[in-house]
């Protein structure tokens, strides 16, 4: 029995489907708007602070006029959450529409493939370089759904290598999903949650870049060893029976590396460069951001030489691969819409400040991870999740004396982490399934390294609390 029969079999078993994230965000939307018939009414004064920002006074909440959402109010919370988001929606589609182009050109496939053919004789080197070479992904530009394509080539390598399909999997699935949960300049994640709680894009760089490196290197030592033990004795497998009687998976042929290939990798690192110069130098925001990914797209077609027709559909290729996660930003605005036109938004702010404004910070800058780290397994689109939160969290983070820079890594950690475990994590539920690995099998041999991320996230949110980022800092 092949692995993918198993994987649908244990799907066809199951008596429950976990809902699709537009239905979850939908009945959050009605639970809002429930809400604002239960919870009383009530609003905080803000003011601008020294940073232009608008953060809530302490001590100013009052009651005001409740204003419960009607049938109408429902209705029109989606388009008016769609308007609202407007510029973080199109940030996505642009962004998105570039690295369709970068894919287009072949030259990820041609890195990953001359990485692989100069393993020869020191094939253990595969699993740290090609997982760094995804991290990076993960951290720069929010690698997710793309990894599906590479699960089909690395899954074949892994098993040509003597390790097997699960570290094909892990190589990828891994490498990208803790260089995205640890990100030091993610658009989709940082950039989003940055803007919504306005502070500068990509701020934070070099405390963010050395926790990245400490959490994949973690990562990578958890997949190498026990891609090490496989390769001593294959029947340590966990895939070992599955990998021997399949038949679905096949090597796929090496791409070269080209001229046109490298021109276009020195391409996307001048992009990231200039993006840090941007905004650090010049305070870029969205709008300018938007536009550097835009030309970086069009620079490379005319490196790759795709034409005008072909790199118009490699960009549509791209937004449409961000269609889901950008809509799920407007409609996780449209929640917001609800509760801030019920008058209730604040009233939740004050609640939750309420219950751990006694506390001590480092256990406020705890609550706000576990929240961010439950929440992700409901709402598991990154920007999604930041447009839900962060404009409650960030608001919190000045009432119980957490900065917002901690308040945007306690998201950042408690929304990546579980992207690759949660079975609402449709990405990565697909990719699974090209690997030919089942979820029960990938449950039973990631568990530990999850438990271990997520102490390592905690590790982290406190330090920068009480270390790097104090209050107001």
């Amino acid at each position: 029995m092949s692995a993918s029969t198993e994987l649908r079999e244990e799907t066809g078993r199951r008596r429950f489907a976990v809902p699709h994230v537009y239905v979850i965000i939908s009945g959050l939307i009605l639970i809002a708007a429930a809400a604002t018939y239960l919870v009383p009414a009530g609003s905080f004064d803000r003011e601008t602070d020294e940073a232009g920002q608008e953060i809530v006074v302490d001590g100013t909440y009052q009651a005001v006029e409740s204003t419960p959402a009607g049938v109408m109010d429902i209705l029109t919370s989606v388009h008016a959450g769609m308007v609202e988001a407007a510029p973080i929606i199109f940030f996505v589609f642009i962004v998105g529409g570039a690295f369709g182009v970068f894919r287009a050109t072949g030259t990820a496939d041609a890195a990953v493939s001359r990485i692989a053919a100069k393993a020869n004789g020191r094939e253990i080197v595969v699993v740290p370089a090609l997982m760094i070479f995804f991290a990076i992904g993960g951290a720069v530009f929010g690698l997710a759904e793309e990894t599906i394509p590479y699960i089909m080539i690395i899954a074949p390598l892994a098993i040509m290598l003597g390790y097997d399909s699960l570290v094909g999997a892990a190589i990828v699935l891994v490498g990208a999903g803790s260089g995205f949960a640890a990100a030091f300049m993610n658009p989709f994640t940082i950039g989003v949650a940055q803007g919504i709680a306005g502070i500068p894009i990509f701020s934070g760089f070099g405390t963010r870049l050395a926790f990245w490196a400490i959490f994949v290197s973690v990562s990578i030592i958890y997949v190498t060893w026990y891609a090490v033990r496989v390769r001593r004795n294959p029947k340590l497998s966990i895939m070992y029976e599955t990998d021997r009687t399949r038949d679905d998976i096949h090597p796929a042929e090496s791409a070269p590396l080209g001229p046109r290939h490298i021109a276009n990798i020195v391409v996307l690192l001048l992009t990231v460069c200039v993006l840090a110069g941007g905004v650090m130098a010049f305070g870029w925001y969205i709008p300018e951001i938007s536009g550097l990914f835009l030309a970086m797209g069009v620079i490379m077609a005319i490196i790759g030489g795709l034409g005008f027709s072909r790199t118009a559909e490699a960009f549509v290729e791209g937004f449409l691969a961000m269609t889901m996660g950008a809509l799920v930003i407007g409609l996780a605005y449209a929640v917001l819409t609800v509760l801030k036109d019920g008058n209730i938004m604040d009233t939740l702010i004050f609640g939750m400040a309420g219950s751990v404004s006694q506390l001590p910070t480092e256990f406020a800058a705890m609550g706000m991870y576990a929240v961010q780290s439950l929440t992700n397994f409901v709402v598991p689109s990154g920007s999604g999740q930041a447009a839900l939160t962060m404009p409650i969290m960030a608001p919190l983070s000045d009432l119980v004396g957490v900065s917002r820079q901690t308040a945007v890594l306690a998201f950042q950690f408690g929304d990546g982490i579980s992207n690759i475990l949660a079975p609402t994590s449709g990405y990565f539920m697909a990719a699974l399934a090209a690997a030919g690995v089942s979820w029960t099998k990938w449950v039973r041999w990631i568990w530990p390294l999850i438990l271990i991320q997520y102490a390592m996230g905690a590790a982290f949110v406190l330090v920068a609390h009480l270390f790097i980022w104090p209050a107001n800092g």
